[in-house]
């Protein structure tokens, strides 16, 4: 039982969730909203995809103690970069503003349905 819940089973499990949750949202909002909607909510669960992985990135390196000093930088502005590069992007084009910010929900999203996993699956 120990094996499936482990940090990098979890990883595995919410980077698997991400995708789906953020592939059926952006066809569901694509549908509903049209183009610019789809691509928006998918350019959000995008980014939400890369805070994800500099988060998985972060928490592994302190675990090993290993965690260079530019790295820390960088993560320090990751929400500095992700909110500029998203503003630049929508500005610039003609998506949709509350897509984007509905698809960066993707990565919480993904956490509750983890929770819930982790809830069933320590029940047994």
């Amino acid at each position: 039982m120990t094996d499936e819940l482990t940090f990098e089973r979890a990883t595995w499990r919410i980077s698997r969730i991400m995708a789906a949750v953020g592939l059926v949202g952006a066809a569901a909002a694509t549908v509903f909203g049209g183009w610019k909607w789809g691509c928006g909510f998918l350019l959000g669960a995008a980014i939400s995809g890369l805070n994800f992985h500099w988060l998985h990135r972060l928490v592994a390196a302190l675990g090993s103690g290993d965690l260079p000093r530019n790295r820390a930088v960088v993560l320090g502005f990751r929400y500095l970069i992700l909110g500029g590069s998203a503003y630049v992007i929508v500005k610039l084009s003609k998506i949709s503003l509350m897509a984007v910010l509905a698809g960066l929900f993707v990565l919480t999203a993904a956490i509750l349905v983890e929770v819930v996993f982790e809830v069933i699956y320590a029940r047994k």
